[in-house]
């Protein structure tokens, strides 16, 4: 049976998040997946790394990646052995999340930092086209407060793209076939009269067309990303090589 990890970050289980997550679970159980969870507020997972989660000698100073990379060999803190667990089990990864401040929530980056641990899911030797969780898509469906014109490559909160480009990277970096995001855009508490319904028809409509979404998910646009040959031995794009993101891109 086939596989699908739900990522949930956001603080309210009454939030448009919440309940477009809880969308994507119905629609993936309806297609025969067994679907787990991380919710993360939910669960109170702890975001920050640090020597607390190991049993490192306090005269030594802390190496979050040597740390993690021994606890990979012998033991891994029990809330990390859980995502681990969960990730490697894992065919589909549907994150839903929030943008705060132009990125992710903290918890997301934190879940990152601890999760997408070094030693169990990459390694120096193991990432990008070799890593670790390769064959495995994930799909980012976010909301914003910003209208979708205002995240646009134009808009004045930035493009909405870019801004997620470091967590698809990441994603990719463990190896990861990441899709094109799903943004669902002006979702904010502010809203009154007739734009709040308006709001809340369009909410709706969304999350009464998430499991056409799912069920059309292997067919889904992914993200570009340069492939490893396309850099040299000192990890720069090659001239004659595509540049897909502005973060990575020849000199002008």
């Amino acid at each position: 049976m086939p596989t699908t990890l739900i990522v949930l970050a956001h603080p309210e289980p009454r939030s448009f998040n919440a309940q477009w997550a809880q969308a994507s679970a119905a629609a993936s159980a309806a297609q025969g997946h067994d679907v787990i969870w991380s919710d993360l507020y939910a669960m109170g997972f702890d975001p920050a790394e640090h020597p607390r989660h190991y049993d490192t000698a306090a005269d030594v100073p802390f190496d979050p990646l040597k740390a993690q990379q021994n606890a990979a060999a012998t033991t891994l803190p029990r809330d990390i052995a859980a995502e681990v667990d969960k990730l490697r089990r894992a065919d589909r990864i549907i994150f839903h999340f929030p943008m705060w401040w132009f990125s992710p929530p903290a918890m997301l980056k934190g879940w990152c930092d601890r999760a997408l641990t070094h030693g169990a899911l990459h390694t120096t030797a193991t990432r990008f086209d070799t890593g670790l969780l390769k064959g495995k898509k994930a799909l980012l469906c976010v909301t914003t407060g910003s209208s979708a014109d205002e995240s646009a490559h134009n808009g004045k909160e930035g493009d909405v793209n870019l801004l997620l480009w470091p967590l698809a990277y990441t994603l990719r970096y463990v190896g990861l076939t990441v899709l094109q995001p799903v943004c669902v855009h002006g979702v904010h508490g502010y809203h009154r009269g007739d734009r709040a319904t308006a709001l809340a028809d369009r909410l709706g409509t969304v999350l009464a067309q998430q499991s056409k979404l799912i069920a059309d998910f292997d067919t889904l646009p992914e993200i570009a990303f340069n492939a490893d040959k396309d850099f040299d031995a000192q990890g720069r794009l090659m001239e004659n090589k595509p540049s897909h993101s502005p973060f990575i891109r020849h000199q002008p």
